[in-house]
């Protein structure tokens, strides 16, 4: 059924599709309303046989999360930011004991300087902690994509993120396809654990292991990761089966046939770039896209296969890995490795700032060119930092950096001499 709605509102009845039986929560913008409308929904009687259990924290919803899987219940949460930072110990157990949560990030920038808007360094920080992270370009994959989370979650028994840019998407209202209980019922299975606690079996879970298998523990989850390569790709099929219309994969190419210059991105930033590919295209620029959907496992033969062609790749993400300089392009490299194309890392939007049309096609062009640098930041103030710097090394006690800036840039009233 179409309808005008808020993104997280439509991530909401689209969970509550998905029958969860217990749902942990904690508001932190821009998730909120997400958790929210389930509770209203649970309330409400809407979502029948559910369990809407408000915590103290983030680090206690994940935990509860942990609890509730292992008991054998189908199982959810959302979080950001700074909340996904406090639950990263639990974070890592979730992925270790194989428990198939399914979470909604609702991408946002961590501090410090607090920010609440949105970039992709809150789940890029956690990218190695045992999850799959799947990347929503729109409010209608978002849906889409919970709906496939849930079944690949419960097949592999791995826990999955599914990523939605703060703000941008979670609050944004537009025109998104709910899909009718009994087309989630046909795709998604009842669950089925396969693991769970039983006092008639006693197990141990989570019980400690020494160097003899350690190893092989992991290797089997990084294993079972893998497995999703084969059965994303699938269940996008199967998907498009039952609900008549393409969502989710691995990655996905647009305009990118004959591309010179193929850029790389993931998430709501994609609409944008494709507008400007499409003008670009009818003056004759040889230009395309490659969006990534999948970050882990990173779909390294897939990207290589849409990338071999090109002369340049431009990796354009809103995340930063202080001291290097991008972390989706460092995959890319690898996925890339041994061929003679010059791939260029792009930070953009951090902190919430607006990539525009303009920017990126003065970006695009001068990449053509190849007149950009290896790493380089869209629409950083120059003259801003150059200042600040200056500052530093005239001044011992230049004070805050944060405040320093603000002062700058005339938020904060007095002036730093």
């Amino acid at each position: 059924m179409l309808k005008q709605c808020e993104g997280s509102h439509a991530v909401a009845e689209a969970v509550a599709l998905c029958r969860p039986e217990v749902i942990c929560a904690y508001p932190i913008s821009p998730q909120t309303h997400i958790v929210e409308g389930l509770g209203e929904m649970v309330k409400g009687g809407e979502l029948k046989d559910c369990e809407f259990i408000n915590v103290e924290s983030e680090f206690a919803a994940m935990s509860v999360a942990i609890g509730s899987s292992a008991a054998g219940a189908r199982t959810y949460t959302a979080t950001a930011s700074q909340g996904l930072l406090f639950m990263a110990e639990a974070v890592y157990n979730a992925s270790g004991l194989g428990l198939p949560i399914v979470m909604t990030v609702a991408n946002r920038a961590i501090g410090a300087p607090i920010n609440i808007w949105n970039d992709h360094t809150d789940a890029l920080s956690q990218r190695d902690a045992g999850w799959l992270q799947i990347f929503a370009e729109n409010n209608q994959e978002a849906v889409d994509l919970h709906i496939q989370a849930f079944r690949l979650a419960e097949e592999l028994s791995l826990p999955v993120m599914v990523c939605m840019d703060g703000f941008i998407l979670t609050h944004a209202y537009e025109r998104v396809d709910i899909p009718s209980q009994e087309q989630v019922d046909a795709y998604l299975p009842p669950y089925e654990p396969r693991q769970v606690l039983d006092p008639q079996a006693p197990v141990s879970i989570g019980a400690m292991v020494g160097p003899e298998a350690f190893m092989e523990v992991r290797y089997l989850a990084h294993a079972k990761q893998m497995q999703a390569l084969e059965r994303i790709p699938e269940y996008a099929a199967e998907f498009k089966a039952v609900f008549g219309r393409d969502s989710g994969g691995l990655c996905h190419t647009y305009q990118a046939e004959g591309a010179d210059t193929l850029i790389v991105a993931m998430g709501s930033v994609l609409g944008t770039i494709k507008d400007v590919v499409d003008e670009m295209r009818e003056a004759g620029h040889k230009i395309g896209v490659l969006g990534i959907t999948l970050f882990r496992p990173f779909p390294i033969k897939q990207v290589r296969d849409a990338l071999h062609r090109a002369k340049r790749v431009v990796v354009l993400e809103k995340s930063l890995a202080v001291g290097l300089g991008g972390i989706v392009s460092t995959n890319v490299r690898m996925a890339l490795s041994a061929l003679p194309i010059d791939v260029y890392t792009v930070v953009a939007g951090l902190g919430g700032r607006a990539i525009t049309k303009r920017s990126l096609h003065a970006l695009f062009r001068k990449a053509e060119k190849d007149d950009i640098d290896a790493v380089s930041f869209l629409d950083l103030n120059h003259a801003l930092v150059d200042k600040h710097l200056a500052r530093e090394k005239a001044h011992r006690r230049s004070g805050p950096v944060a405040e320093a800036l603000l002062r700058e840039v005339g938020t904060v009233a007095a002036k730093i001499a």
